[in-house]
């Protein structure tokens, strides 16, 4: 049952290629009739050339009745029937080679978009869990064995059980007991195949989990080559390369040897049934039930009758093995997003940005919370400063903001509606981000300022580049704009690449701002010149700012900080630590709050409220 459940899934994947897929069903199925001739000539030498019997009863139309009693025309027209044979059998496999290449390619690349589509709105916890590798070699490998299954799997079963069927028929006709004794292996293949398909479902799963292990540590070790080479551990990353692929080769040599074993078996059962037919027929020949043309037909029919059983025998393992393959690939699609947007989700254009807590509690791992009984309201324009120590949950607010997580308990009301009640894409538009270590992507320094605004003009990406502090490092470089930045921007210093995460921001222009950490890792000239683009990005905009240093957050109207249970305490900007009281802040008159286009008067001249609730 489990298997018919991943073949209606593979059918309803191949159902935008089914005419196609029709087409090299039809085409394949050509392969039946030519095969029936090729013996065909072979018997009319034998019988009607070195014989003296009569041509068969179908090629008769085909040759005058004057040809008919010549042998030198008899054997001319099997000759000629040797070359059409093979002209009509080369033409057949060409068209179908060309068309199941076209089929397939497309088969798979739409596989491979909806994996890829998929995986991208998982949530980030099954990515942490997960690695990037195993996505990455379900998308790029198993989903490629979609083709096997549906093109080189499926098509050449039927058609050669149709061969197969249109052999023994003929075969049936000119001796019934020949056929019984070729038809008598049948069973015996189907009882080897059933015996070894769990067996080796099970080794080709094993060989797939260990190959995505050592993809994983591929993966990890290019990706962290700094760090290794810093460290000088080269050599432990190759002995746990070894070690892990070490282990896949010797489960990839015993799924081998099963398959080994499995052909070993239907080739001596196929052998011991052509040795039966052989005696039995010859036997027949001298009795006088059959020429020797026929038996020689017959003899060629056996050897394509067990040629498709024997193949069969050799699928079955490659079979199970992408079998267990669309099956992981099928396992992704199954993962459900954590983050899930409702039917009928409401449209946001543009946020005024006002932000509200309600009792929000959330954790990474079921009993160990994170962020506990949030509470805090925040008007548009307000800057709000988190600060706390490692792993106490100041990231963790951002995300939540961004729906990549939702809260356990609670609710974030942004514009007084709950997030999850606007479209998800809508929402995350509304949010520049500034990430601590800012990913750049393998391409120009233009296309990654432009990434926030795709089809962004160049004076639109230049003027963000200078509000960001970068335009004057950009235009000292040679190709300046069109300066390739490498994998993951590390052509470029820290500094260098954080000033171009600031300059998509300016460029995305959204009216709320979250900023992680984006002087951690620069020097103290070159957080001045980022903490001044900073200070330009956050106006007007509603902004939250993760820092470990209070003193980076001086400039901030409100200052979060996390204690170690997770709960939030709210101060007034520009407080130190110790000097710092928990209390509901008054956002002080004439602040950000009233420069935001939008501000959230209390009353008659007073600024807007922000409650924190621990």
């Amino acid at each position: 049952m489990r298997d018919l459940k991943i073949f209606r899934r593979l059918l309803e994947q191949a159902r935008p290629q089914w005419p196609a897929i029709a087409a090299l069903f039809a085409i394949s199925l050509l392969a039946a009739p030519l095969a029936l001739l090729v013996p065909v000539p072979l018997r009319i030498v034998v019988d009607c050339v070195v014989g003296h019997a009569p041509l068969p009863a179908f090629l008769r139309p085909l040759a005058p009745a004057a040809l008919r009693h010549s042998r030198v025309a008899i054997l001319t027209l099997a000759v000629a029937l040797v070359l059409v044979t093979a002209l009509l059998t080369q033409l057949q496999v060409l068209v179908s080679s060309v068309l199941r290449s076209w089929t397939a390619e497309r088969l798979v690349q739409g596989f491979r978009v909806r994996l890829f589509g998929h995986v991208q709105r998982l949530s980030l916890l099954y990515h942490d869990a997960r690695g990037s590798s195993d996505a990455v070699y379900r998308i790029q490998q198993d989903a490629a064995q979609i083709q096997d299954i549906a093109i080189d799997g499926v098509i050449p079963f039927v058609s050669s059980t149709v061969t197969v069927v249109s052999m023994f028929t003929v075969m049936m006709h000119l001796d019934w007991q020949l056929s019984l004794i070729a038809l008598g292996v049948t069973p015996i293949v189907f009882v080897l195949a059933r015996i070894y398909r769990m067996r080796l479902r099970k080794r080709a799963r094993e060989v797939k989990k260990l190959e995505t292990e050592a993809l994983g540590v591929v993966y990890e070790v290019l990706t962290a080559l700094r760090v290794v080479k810093a460290f000088g551990q080269e050599p432990r990353e190759l002995d746990r390369f070894v070690t892990t692929s070490l282990r896949g080769m010797r489960e990839r040599i015993r799924l081998s040897l099963a398959q080994g074993l499995l052909g070993m078996w239907v080739g001596l059962a196929t052998a011991a049934g052509a040795a039966t037919l052989l005696y039995v027929g010859a036997r027949h020949v001298l009795s006088g039930q059959l020429t020797l043309g026929q038996l020689l037909l017959v003899m060629g029919y056996l050897t394509q009758l067990y040629e498709p059983l024997k193949t069969a025998a050799r699928r079955i393992a490659t079979f199970q093995a992408n079998l267990a393959s669309v099956e992981r690939a099928f396992a992704l699609l199954d993962q459900e997003p954590d983050v899930q947007e409702r039917p009928h989700a409401r449209r946001l254009l543009r946020a005024r940005g006002d932000v509200a807590f309600e009792n929000v509690s959330f954790g990474y791992e079921p009993g160990r919370t994170v962020v506990r009984d949030v509470s805090l309201a925040i008007p548009a324009g307000t800057r709000v400063g988190i600060a706390g120590k490692t792993g106490i949950g100041k990231s963790t607010m951002l995300h939540l903001l961004t729906r990549f997580f939702d809260p356990e308990s609670g609710r974030i009301l942004l514009d007084g509606v709950d997030l999850r009640a606007y479209r998800v894409a809508d929402l995350r538009g509304q949010f520049a981000i500034v990430l601590q270590e800012p990913m750049l992507f393998s391409t120009s320094i233009g296309d990654n300022i432009a990434y926030a605004r795709p089809g962004a003009s160049r004076e639109e990406i230049v003027a963000a580049a200078r509000a960001a502090n970068a335009n004057e490092f950009i235009s000292s470089l040679p190709a300046g704009y069109d300066t390739l930045v490498g994998e993951r921007g590390m052509r470029l210093s820290g500094g260098e690449r954080q000033r171009i995460a600031l300059a998509r921001a300016f460029l995305k222009d959204a009216p709320l701002l979250l900023l992680d950490e984006p002087t951690s890792s620069v020097d103290t000239r070159t957080e001045a010149g980022i903490l001044e683009a900073v200070e330009r990005l956050m106006r007007g905009r509603t902004s939250f700012m993760v820092a470990h240093r209070i003193g980076t957050l001086r400039t901030c109207d409100l200052l979060i900080q996390f204690d170690d249970a997770g709960r939030a305490r709210v101060t007034s900007g520009g407080a130190t630590e110790s000097e710092a009281p928990a209390l509901g802040l008054v956002v002080p008159a004439g602040g950000p709050a009233a420069q935001a286009g939008e501000p959230r008067a209390a009353g008659n001249g007073e600024a807007p409220e922000a409650s924190a609730g621990v």
